[in-house]
């Protein structure tokens, strides 16, 4: 199991930084999560509360992989439903630390007990050697590019268009001014509300909690 140093990766995501990350844009995700093909490890269960979608970094490595298998090697979603029924007995971490491949538009997958290769939904033992393997890469680096920040912004607060929907957000990063007051409003200390966001800074909290407040 790899790794993963706490100060590097980011406890939960938004839809916005997991499109950014992983290339599954947010109606794919949207839709997975309608149809119960994927849902988010930390969702609200009434989804038309604001933020009521938010990932962990578990989930990042199951969409990454989804995300290739779907977009980059053209599998189909039903036969990636089968594969999920199949897989079943694996859990939550079927996708993410399953070793996958494909083989004529067919996912296999590696029985570690018995040290064979075989087509998920066929069954068929496949030989060496592989086409193609899908596996879990560089996302912690990816996680630590994103929160890459030019010190200018910190404790500022902006709007981009294609960031958030246009709505405000801490300067230098996705994570929206109204998801911080909404924790105030929750009772959240700004301590707290720090370690929902490991990525902004005590400057940054202030600024967003002032944004909109009469002087």
């Amino acid at each position: 199991m790899t790794n993963i140093d706490s100060n590097v990766v980011v406890s939960a995501f938004t839809e916005d930084q997991v499109e950014r990350l992983t290339g599954c844009t947010i109606h794919l995700l949207r839709y997975w999560d309608s149809t119960k093909f994927y849902s988010p490890e930390f969702a609200d269960p009434n989804r038309r509360n604001s933020y009521s979608r938010v990932y962990s970094f578990r989930d990042l490595l199951s969409l990454q992989i989804l995300g290739a298998l779907k977009n980059d090697l053209n599998i189909s979603l039903q036969h990636l439903r089968d594969v999920k029924e199949k897989l079943s007995h694996l859990g939550d971490e079927k996708w993410s630390r399953t070793k996958l491949y494909v083989v004529k538009k067919e996912v296999v997958f590696h029985d570690e007990d018995a040290d064979e290769r075989r087509g998920v939904i066929s069954g068929q033992i496949v030989l060496p050697p592989i086409a193609l393997e899908v596996v879990r890469s560089g996302m912690e680096s990816r996680v630590a590019e994103m929160r890459q920040r030019d010190v200018t912004k910190v404790g500022k607060i902006e709007r981009s268009r294609n960031i958030s929907h246009n709505a405000w957000v801490i300067g230098g990063t996705r994570v929206p001014v109204a998801a911080i007051q909404s924790f105030e409003k929750a009772g959240y200390s700004i301590e707290k509300i720090l370690q929902e966001y490991p990525s902004i800074t005590k400057d940054d909290v202030i600024a967003a909690l002032a944004h909109g407040k009469a002087a």
